[in-house]
């Protein structure tokens, strides 16, 4: 079931910091008759660097949609040299869904988007595994297969970006998707891929950090989403979140604290992504609220 919204436009930029930036960019929208629905901005201090969000009503805006990039950068981006990206609600991003074995992040991400709560659409799934297509067929989403060995993973991995290309896919999403991302795959989807993993990286590497963690007596548990980069599991972190353990944790509730976890920390960050609340700066994020 979908909500109903009025079609907005979403400005993301960062620029050197000067005096009278918002002032500049607020004028732009209200000369023309947009009515600012959300700002907020942030100023890196020690690189001197200033970020910005602003939202604004199309009704009666009075540039054309098709013409308000090239307006913008025309008036105001270059004379602040201004990296900016300008979105509209109405353009939905279109989401591919990564799988392998674990549903739990599966699940809900796919229960947001049944609930109508995210603006996104969800025209495929990928996995490396057959398992979990009877959750795909549950909520009618196409689940395509690609069995990956190092002897074809190369070849897999064209398909897949194939098959994401056909589809108009923005952004993915590695729902503990148990395989490492190819360099040509991360240079298609710069800051676009969204993984989750548990923080005991890279202290309780392995299949089983759990087990790791619970023999080394652990009092905090955690989770972590980011964007993937060619360097593993260090690219710019959109979401964390924690939980305290006590001796009184068996494996099994290390397990079951983790994946709550794992599932809550990469629905945050999905739901910032779809949003476009999210800014990427050198190798961190500005996430705002």
């Amino acid at each position: 079931m979908e909500k109903e919204i009025k079609d907005t436009a979403v400005l993301l930029l960062h620029c050197p910091d000067k005096q009278g930036i918002i002032a500049t960019v607020t004028e732009f929208i209200n000369v023309n008759k947009g009515n600012i629905i959300y700002l907020d901005q942030h100023t890196d201090t020690v690189q001197k660097v200033f970020f910005m969000r602003v939202e604004w009503e199309l009704e009666e805006f009075l540039i054309p949609k098709e013409k308000v990039q090239e307006y913008f950068s025309t008036l105001i981006a270059k004379k602040y040299n201004m990296d900016f990206q300008i979105y509209f609600h109405a353009q939905k991003p279109r989401m591919a869904l990564f799988v392998s074995k674990s549903a739990h992040c599966m699940y809900d991400l796919l229960a947001h988007y049944e609930a109508g709560d995210w603006n996104v659409e969800i025209p495929l799934i990928i996995s490396n595994h057959p398992e979990l297509e009877k959750v795909a067929e549950k909520f009618n989403i196409p689940y395509y297969y690609f069995p990956i060995t190092k002897e074809n993973k190369a070849e897999q991995e064209a398909k897949e970006l194939q098959l994401l290309r056909e589809n108009g896919i923005t952004f993915c999403v590695l729902a503990r998707y148990m395989q490492i991302i190819s360099p040509e795959m991360i240079k298609a989807y710069p800051n676009k891929i969204i993984n989750i993993h548990h923080s005991f990286l890279p202290a309780f590497v392995g299949a089983k950090p759990y087990h790791a963690a619970f023999e080394r007596g652990v009092k905090i548990i955690g989770a972590t989403s980011h964007y993937v980069t060619e360097e593993l599991d260090a690219g710019p972190i959109i979401k964390q979140d924690v939980a305290r353990i006590s001796h009184k944790d068996s494996i099994e509730n290390l397990i079951n604290k983790g994946q709550d976890l794992e599932k809550v920390v990469l629905s945050r960050a999905v739901e910032k992504h779809i949003e476009r609340k999210i800014l990427v700066y050198k190798n961190k994020t500005i996430v705002f609220g």
